[in-house]
């Protein structure tokens, strides 16, 4: 049988889901028609793209792959068919964090008055790629190494790290902190989105207790909160400031990579000029590395 896009965000909706009954309900569809369609979307495949053995539906890891590739699929149909309204092309620009720091305004305010005829739209998305890999967005603002398939990266600059910690705490007036100032304290970690891991202390001074976090809302108050202290960039108290927290200068910790992100192959035809102008305002023009393994 012909797939048509109608398979694709079935299969998107139970993976958002992980139901078919909540699926159907976000559709608009009964039960067995959900049920059928997925069907139908394995037997094409030929392969299994959801476990259904367990009380708890779950994506196999031949679900998990396919997903990115359905996202980026069906978000590439949504935007074709509404340029194809006249309703414009915006060029969607994705962040987990921060954007472009200090530059962020000048970014945009440059992008304006050289491309009127294109929206900048700048989206935050809590993911590692900022939506990128599953196509919500045509280009991303990342921070870190980034090793997700088939993207295209441009390192901008580099940002120095800091120690996030509560306007309180008795480190907060030092002028400047080590990484060995902060081991003996709770560390929160964004596994979601953030570049810090313990890897970032040698071994034998590392932090025995950490805060696994998922955002940058969420890791602000865990430290204005007193629960942990955190390691970030400068953009970072640029862009989140807070009255109940203090950035310090880390003076060991070595700087984090921001790269413009893309994916390889045809994308939005202003990500040439996005790309021009991104090293322009913040700095380091470089060549776009080979796609990620």
């Amino acid at each position: 049988m012909s797939l048509e896009l109608r398979h694709f965000r079935c299969f998107l909706a139970i993976a958002d889901t992980l139901s078919v009954t909540r699926a159907a309900e976000r559709l608009h569809l009964t039960q067995p028609a959900v049920s059928r369609t997925l069907r139908q979307l394995e037997e094409a495949l030929g392969l299994r793209l959801v476990d259904r053995s367990t009380h708890h539906l779950a994506l196999t890891p031949d679900g998990d792959a396919f997903r990115d590739r359905a996202a980026v699929a069906v978000a590439a149909f949504d935007r074709a068919l509404e340029h194809g309204r006249g309703t414009g092309w915006p060029l969607r620009l994705g962040h987990a964090w921060s954007a472009a720091g200090a530059d962020t305004t000048t970014l945009l305010r440059r992008w304006r008055e050289t491309h009127p005829e294109t929206p900048l739209e700048l989206l935050r998305i809590d993911d590692r790629t900022a939506g990128l890999a599953r196509g919500d967005v045509d280009a991303a603002l990342l921070r870190g190494e980034v090793r997700a398939p088939g993207l295209v990266t441009e390192r901008l600059t580099t940002e120095p790290r800091v120690a996030g910690l509560p306007a309180d705490d008795p480190l907060a007036d030092r002028p400047a902190l080590t990484l060995s100032d902060l081991a003996d304290r709770t560390i929160a970690l964004n596994t979601v989105s953030g570049t810090t891991t313990l890897d970032l202390w040698p071994p034998s001074a590392r932090p025995s207790t950490t805060l696994t976090i998922g955002n940058t809302d969420d890791w602000i108050a865990a430290i204005t909160g007193g629960r942990a202290v955190g390691v970030t960039t400068v953009a970072t108290a640029g862009m989140h400031p807070h009255p109940a927290m203090a950035y310090v200068p880390l003076t060991d910790a070595p700087p984090v990579p921001v790269v413009l992100a893309w994916r390889d192959g045809p994308g939005h035809p202003a990500l040439p000029a996005l790309a021009a102008l991104a090293r322009e305002v913040m700095g380091q023009a470089s060549r776009p590395n080979s796609p990620a393994p």
